[in-house]
């Protein structure tokens, strides 16, 4: 039985990677793909564990040896999902979860139709940007780039088959865990993990 394959997306600011973060704490079911970025570091991230940090020149050769699922430049900055190791994880009946933007969901959702893909939304345009002033981590200049992209950004939503209002992280959590549980509820799913059940229920003693 193949694993789920869950695409998590948000305007920059919205709470996404702390809302993931969470969920991971409490349901050790899921896995993040950790994708390859061609930017630099932020204080306290990891290689190999929040990204895979490499140089413009390695990330554009692995692009044409097709081996990104998907692929997208965001702010300049070039991000990428591995398609290998997606396809081997998820063959294995394990569910990974995708945190990219909405050109990186369109692709995955091309190539997985089966995919469930989630939108994460900001209860409002001031929380957004206050929340990307808090972090501390941009100059102006970006932050004034990321609140213009917003538009944009939630102009996709309607293509996603779940959206979560962020406004308080402990509720968007449950809410966010209740889309991942009910995936891994469909009869097909649950066909395929309980047959023996279903059959020992539907045969006479």
């Amino acid at each position: 039985m193949s694993g789920n394959l869950f695409v998590i997306s948000a305007p920059s600011g919205a709470g996404k990677t702390s809302l993931v973060h969470a969920l991971l704490n409490i349901n050790p079911q899921i896995n993040l793909s950790v994708s390859y970025t061609t930017r630099n570091p932020r204080p306290g991230e990891q290689d190999g564990k929040d990204y895979h940090f490499v140089d413009r020149d390695t990330f554009v050769d692995m692009a044409g040896r097709g081996e990104f699922l998907e692929s997208a430049e965001v702010y300049g900055n070039l991000y990428g999902t591995s398609q290998t190791w997606i396809g081997q994880e998820t063959a294995k009946g394990r569910d990974i979860l995708l945190e990219i933007d909405w050109q990186g969901a369109a692709q995955v959702r091309r190539l997985f139709p089966e995919c469930t893909s989630i939108f994460i939304l900001p209860p409002s345009k001031d929380a957004l940007e206050q929340r990307l002033k808090g972090r501390g981590k941009d100059k102006e200049e970006v932050i004034a780039k990321r609140m213009a992209a917003v538009r944009d950004d939630v102009a996709h939503v309607a293509e996603f088959d779940y959206v979560i209002i962020n406004d308080n992280l402990n509720e968007a959590l449950r809410e966010l865990n209740a889309v991942i549980l009910s995936a891994g509820l469909k009869c097909a799913k649950q066909l395929a993990r309980h047959q023996a059940l279903i059959n020992r229920l539907q045969n006479p003693e």
